[in-house]
């Protein structure tokens, strides 16, 4: 009963990903999106690729933080490689098993840990990642030359504070036990977006385009909040959408907002399909020596 309710929800997602994909492409012109991915430049794409790595690596690092308050103190080699066997999964196996649900699971099986202990901090992994995302899209909507935000920009600022004050208390107030790498984790949440930003302005390179650099990158954020949502299968169809609609009301061209969003999907899943060679064989999990 539960796979066929797994293999349901799957289903929905998969179809949602074309109905998505299918409305942004009635929208714009595929084949002038087609010439615009084939003229990119691949010198800046694979530098895009090296930022894009990067982040994921900053983002292993967050996580093994987190692991290592539980009392698992994995070997940075270790956490990567099952770092990486979650990225595959969450991409190309979302219906059987997550990613996260899958290194909960290896977790709690080898080392015996409370089930509430590694949902924990894996659900603050991700919502850590996605203050960083919402403080930054923040901070460039502040340089937006959009006449409509200008008189709400103030709100911004106190957005930010306001956001980081409230995680702080609720990391302090109901998870004690990761509270002492509390910044230090969002130090590494920070490093993640600045080279995933670093990754989208190669993109934005490669494609030739000078002019609204703020404006693309505030949606690259925008679409990244929305894309954690599981409502697709690897937000799928869902970071299109907020780049084309993104495009429309910045005043940004819609064929090349939505190249820059297959782009990106298209280096994710380089990187997350590499993960397959742990899925043949798991990797070893070692731990630290004390």
């Amino acid at each position: 009963m539960a796979n066929n309710r797994k293999k349901g929800i799957t289903l929905l997602k998969i179809l949602f990903s074309f109905v998505l994909l299918y409305f942004v492409f009635t929208k714009i012109q595929f084949r002038e999106v087609w010439e615009i991915l084939k003229s990119s430049h691949l010198g800046y794409l694979f530098i895009a690729l090296l930022f894009f790595i990067l982040s994921k690596a900053f983002s292993a690092f967050r996580l093994n933080l987190f692991i290592h308050q539980i009392k698992i103190f994995l070997t940075q080699l270790s956490n990567m490689k099952l770092y990486l066997l979650g990225m595959f999964y969450n991409l190309f196996l979302p219906g059987g098993i997550g990613g996260d649900a899958y290194k909960g699971y290896v977790l709690k099986k080898k080392y015996d840990v409370k089930t509430k202990s590694v949902v924990s901090i894996l659900v603050l992994d991700r919502l850590n990642g996605l203050l960083l995302i919402f403080v930054i899209a923040c901070v460039l909507a502040v340089f937006l030359s959009e006449d409509q935000l200008h008189p709400y920009k103030f709100l911004f600022g106190i957005a930010i504070i306001l956001s980081i004050l409230v995680f702080w208390l609720f990391n302090k107030r109901f998870f004690s036990f990761v509270y002492p790498v509390f910044w230090k984790s969002l130090g590494f949440s920070a490093l993640v977006q600045l080279a995933q930003l670093i990754s989208v302005l190669f993109i934005l390179k490669a494609l030739d385009i000078e002019g609204n650099t703020i404006a693309y990158l505030f949606i690259f954020l925008i679409s990244s909040i929305v894309s954690v949502l599981p409502l697709t299968i690897g937000g799928i169809g869902s970071r299109e959408v907020v780049f084309y609609y993104g495009a429309l009301w910045l005043g940004l061209e819609e064929n090349t907002s939505v190249s820059i969003s297959m782009l990106f999907f298209i280096i994710t899943a380089i990187v997350s399909l590499s993960g397959i060679y742990y899925h043949f064989k798991k990797p070893e999990l070692k731990l630290e020596l004390t």
